[in-house]
């Protein structure tokens, strides 16, 4: 199966248009129409329902996306274990987007620091495309937030992130900060619960983010408050850029790696998982 099908048709997927996958691919619209057809003609099916104005996956297309991230996927490991020859050891790591700035980051500058030879791919991705890809064989370990419980994974809590509530604005009560200008970032649903137990009167936040990072950035440019991880912060607060909102509760989020019970390196995966900065 060539490759380059492949590729384009999980871009055709994810983009859901035949001119925008054209420009992300670099080739022409004609490219990507021949490609998917080529592709349907060697399967035997139709892949896309091309009947509306949006294009749609058949259920043949459905079924195929998992099989094509898979082939993907493995080719580029095994891509860079030939081409790095020379390493000691690969590992392909994956986490949610939420977790990267939060604790991610660090471990990966750790493996760096205590492996210099281990060849590392890592990968942001959403928790259900992760597990995925861990039950697939592509991924040695991700750090969830909220990991799926299946027999064929182990789970381990790793880290514990302190989730403060700052603002742009100094000598704020916790009803002001909630209020105007208050972004909520979204930390999983154990998180909204928790927060809406908490806060059952605060109106609701004209501003949701998907990550600390982003609404850090939006605050330090517009102003505003947020719930972000204590260890984002401190600098910012003892720069006197942002301030902890007073009587305001912080919230713990735990992190957790999850990774498949049966792996020929088990023990180097939970070695390199012992790199992961317990608090953030």
């Amino acid at each position: 199966m060539d490759l380059e099908l492949l590729r384009t048709f999980l871009e055709v997927n994810r983009t859901r248009h035949f001119g925008r996958s054209s420009e992300a691919l670099h080739i022409t619209q004609a490219a990507v129409s021949n490609r998917i057809k080529t592709l349907e003609q060697t399967l035997g099916v139709r892949l896309f329902d091309r009947n509306t104005r949006e294009i749609h996956l058949t259920p043949e297309g459905s079924r195929l996306v998992r099989h094509a991230e898979k082939q993907i996927a493995s080719w580029r490991a095994a891509r860079q274990d030939v081409a790095l020859a020379g390493s000691d050891q690969q590992l392909a790591l994956g986490g949610s987007l939420r977790l990267w700035d939060a604790l991610l980051q660090p471990w990966l500058h750790a493996l760096r620091r205590r492996f210099l030879n281990l060849a590392i791919i890592a990968e942001s991705h959403t928790p259900e495309l992760l597990t995925r890809r861990l039950i697939d064989g592509t991924l040695d370990v991700a750090v969830l937030l909220e990991p799926a419980q299946l027999d064929t994974l182990q789970i381990k809590q790793v880290g514990t992130i302190e989730v403060i509530c700052v603002s742009t604005r100094a000598g704020l009560g916790v009803d002001k900060a909630l209020g105007g200008g208050y972004i909520y970032v979204d930390w999983g649903l154990s998180h909204g619960l928790e927060h809406r137990r908490t806060f059952p009167d605060a109106p609701e936040a004209a501003l949701r983010v998907s990550q600390a990072k982003m609404a850090l950035d939006y605050m330090l440019d517009i102003g505003g408050t947020a719930y972000l991880p204590r260890r984002m912060v401190q600098a910012h607060l003892g720069a006197g850029s942002l301030h902890e909102v007073e009587a305001a509760p912080a919230f713990e989020r735990r992190a957790y790696a999850t990774y498949p019970i049966r792996s020929a390196r088990l023990e180097f995966v939970e070695e390199c998982i012992q790199l992961i900065p317990s608090n953030s």
